[in-house]
Formats: structure tokens, sequence, C-alpha cells
């Protein structure tokens, strides 16, 4: 049965009624606050036109271009702080407006988490086999590897060695002049039913590539730098110790894997200006350095268009397009061109973005769109979902950035989705969470519906 056919409670239909009611009247009030104050309105967006088309200048260009793009950076931000002052100056009683937006906001808050909080969001096929059913069971020879190293000693500094032995999960270290890969395979050729990897992001999809090639489950333990696979999962990354007991609590959940050729990937592959970027023996040590140093050779109006070729799924052609990413589930992007996060790991598709500005002032001018939500309007910007996708080069190779390990691949890399290829074993309540964010990728069509007295579809 669709999720269309089911009837929702009375109290979510008002409350969806309230929350669309609430943002018209959102939007009706800046609406009016823009109109008579139009002046600072422009005032803001040349400000920041100029401000951006600076920042181009400073990454992109060398002697009197850098410095003269810093001039225009300054006056941009002057001009932004012209707008704020005209708009405040020229707002009546503007506390009383802006308490009244404050208000509103909340009503739509509120309303909107009591009109779709409620409902029962599946993370994954392998959970409603669990619900209600038998307690899992944990593995009967788990194995976490470890990079002692990554994040800068977490595993030490966590205690995640004791931690481990306590819960009776073997432990095997990365030392100098060792390849995990090899470690990995080795813990399955002994008799491993569980591999975890306590480590970064590159190193999570490595071992968890070996544990779907053996249909093993796989635990991730944030220890990395920024562990954006375990941001996603909803895992506390603060404290990998809490993650640990999921070898203990052994709570499946199962999500999407994405490859490249045959290389599995968790997070994103990046193409283009970062690719290159980190394919520098410098960039480990020197990451801002490395990267000051590059772009003026990659961005600037010297610079020859990056030799990357794609096709989109409604039939476009694009060549030169200086960023591409594609990642294992679509990214939530916010207003700014920026990987937020991803809202599921289940959604059975790629999401692909790309920019191919061929200027400065056409970058500067996809920036200041998307900085009021409206980057889709731009010529140079490419957003989809899909399942497979390809990306060719002429010179044969491409570089990519894979969950941030530089490679080196042959040209055309095929990217593919595996819907819910890979089992995790998480600790309690990491289904719940997973659910949680899951809801908050809601739409104003999925509001429009729960209003409509319907439950929207998952």
């Amino acid at each position: 049965m669709s999720g269309d056919s089911v009837r929702v409670s009375a109290g979510r239909r008002w409350a969806a009624i309230a929350a669309i009611a609430s943002t018209a009247a959102l939007a009706v009030l800046v609406v009016v606050f823009l109109v008579r104050n139009i002046p600072a309105v422009l005032f803001g967006i040349a400000g920041l036109f100029v401000a951006v088309a600076g920042a181009w200048w400073v990454a992109a260009e060398r002697d009197w271009r850098h410095r003269a793009g810093w001039v225009g950076v300054a006056g941009g931000v002057a001009l932004l702080v012209v707008g704020v002052v005209l708009a405040v100056g020229g707002a009546d009683r503007i506390l009383a407006r802006v308490a009244v937006f404050v208000a509103l906001l909340a009503v739509v808050v509120l309303t909107t988490r009591v009109a779709l909080g409620a409902q029962t969001v599946p993370v994954g096929d392998s959970d409603a086999a669990h619900a209600g059913g038998d307690p899992p069971v944990p593995p009967g020879h788990p194995v976490l590897l470890c990079n002692p190293w990554s994040g800068g000693g977490k595993v030490e500094q966590f205690g995640l060695l004791e931690l481990a032995e306590e819960l009776g999960v073997e432990t095997v270290l990365l030392d100098h002049g060792l390849d995990l890969e090899q470690l990995a395979r080795g813990a399955v050729a002994d008799g491993a039913d569980c591999l975890g990897m306590a480590g970064g992001d590159g190193s999570q999809a490595l071992v968890a590539s070996i544990a779907v090639e053996h249909g093993l489950p796989f635990v991730c333990i944030s220890a990395g730098t920024r562990n954006h696979f375990a941001l996603d999962l909803g895992l506390d990354r603060d404290d990998p110790r809490s993650t640990m007991y999921a070898f203990r609590d052994a709570v499946p959940r199962r999500v999407d894997y994405a490859t490249v050729g045959d290389r599995l990937f968790v997070n994103n592959v990046s193409l283009g200006v970062y690719a290159t970027v980190v394919q520098e023996d410098s960039y480990r040590d020197a990451k801002v350095e490395t990267a000051r140093s590059r772009l003026p050779e990659l961005l600037g109006r010297q610079a020859e268009p990056f030799d990357l070729q794609f096709t989109t799924p409604d039939g476009e052609e694009i060549d030169g397009a200086f960023v591409v990413m594609v990642s294992n589930n679509p990214y939530a992007l916010g207003a700014k061109i920026d990987v937020a996060q991803r809202r599921r790991l289940d959604s059975g598709v790629l999401g692909v973005f790309a920019v191919s500005a061929p200027t400065g002032a056409a970058a500067a001018r996809l920036v200041t769109l998307s900085a009021v939500g409206q980057r889709q309007r731009s010529p140079y910007w490419h957003e989809f979902t899909t399942e497979e996708f390809e990306v060719r080069s002429r010179s044969g190779t491409i570089f990519a950035g894979v969950d941030g390990e530089a490679l080196d691949l042959p040209s055309p890399l095929v990217f593919r989705t595996h819907p819910l290829g890979l089992t995790l074993l998480v600790p309690e309540g990491n289904r719940e969470i997973a659910a949680a964010r899951k809801a908050r990728d809601r739409t104003l069509r999925d509001l429009v519906t729960v209003a409509r007295g319907r439950e929207p579809l998952s």
C-alpha cells in the first residue's frame, strides 16, 4: 500500500495547515521588507558580487591582480555593510518586525515538526527484519583494524584498544610498512565474522570493501580527522568509544555504497581543482600553502580548461568543468556552494554537482545566485541524481580524490550506486537517529500532503 493511501491524525493535519499558513506569512513579511528597502537590497547584491569577484582574483591571480582582488573583497564587504545600515535605518519599528519574524519562524518550526516528525521512516531493509523479532546476535569473532596515527592519535587518546579488549574484539594495528588491505584480508582468512575500522574515511572505505566482498558486517569507528561517513551515519564523532559498543549491541543497518570503476567509496569522489591539488606531495603537510600556489595556475586567465567531459541525464554535453563531485547519496547543499551533509544513505542514487564557469566574473555571478538560493538558474551549475554516471577525459587518465585519497585513474570513470549493499553494525539508538535525519529531508510538498490528510511517501 502506498504512503499516500494512509490517513494522518487530525492534529498532524492541522499542524501542517498552520505551518503552511505561517510560511506564507513569513514570505509576505520578507517581500514587504525588501520592497521598502530596495536600495539596501541593491547594495547588498552588489557588495556580494564585488566581494566574490575579488576573492576569485585573490585565489586565481598573481601580482597586481592578486592585490586588486583584496581591494575588491574590502570594497564588497563595505557595500554589504552599507546595505545593512540602510536596511536597519530605513525600517520602521525594526525590533517589532524582527520579533514578528522570529515568532512566525518559531511557529513554522514547531508545527512542521509536529506535522512531519511523527512519521515512521525506514532506514534500511534489514531493520524491518529485526523490528519486534529476535534480538541481534553479536559477532563471534569481530576484528577491529586501527590506524594509530589517524586523527592525531585518537586510538590511543580514547583508549580504543583497552575498550576493544573489554568487549572481546580482536585488534590489528596498522604499522609502518604494513598494508591495510592485506591486514583486513588476513583477518578474514583467520576467521573474522565482522570487520571494523578505527581511522579516517579513506581507510573506512577500504576495509568496508573487504567486508562487502566477503559478505561480512562492518563497524565504522570515527577515529579520523573529519569522519564525514560517521557524521552522515549519525554516529558520535566526538566520542569514538560510543560507537565501539556496536560490536556488543550488533544492531544491523543497511546502507548504500558506490563504486568508481572497481573501487568502493562511501562518501564522494572529487574531480577537477581539488583532485589536482591533492596530487601534490606537499598537500598533506601544507594544505593551505599548496592550494594557494596551485590555484592561479589552475584557475587564472592563462589556465587551460579542465579536460573533463560528461553528459547530464537530460542529454546536455558538458566540457571543461573545473569542479565535479559525485557522492554516495546526494548532499543537502546550503546557500553556499559547499557540501553540507547527506540526510540519508539509502536513497539508491548518486548525487552529482559540477561547476563549469569559464571566467571569474561568471563564477562570481554563480556564487551570488547561490547566496540567494538561485544557483540552479546559472547555466554553469549542474546538479542531479542518477544511478550511473560517466566522466571522460581526452588524455586517457583523470586525477581523482576518492574519499580524500589522491588517485590517477584511467578514463572513462564509471560511477555506480549499490543500493543497501553495505551491512553495518551500529550501537543502540542509531537507527532512530538515522530516521530523524531522514525526516529533515522532507519538502513543502510533503507538508501539503499531510495538510490534505495523507501520509507522504518515504
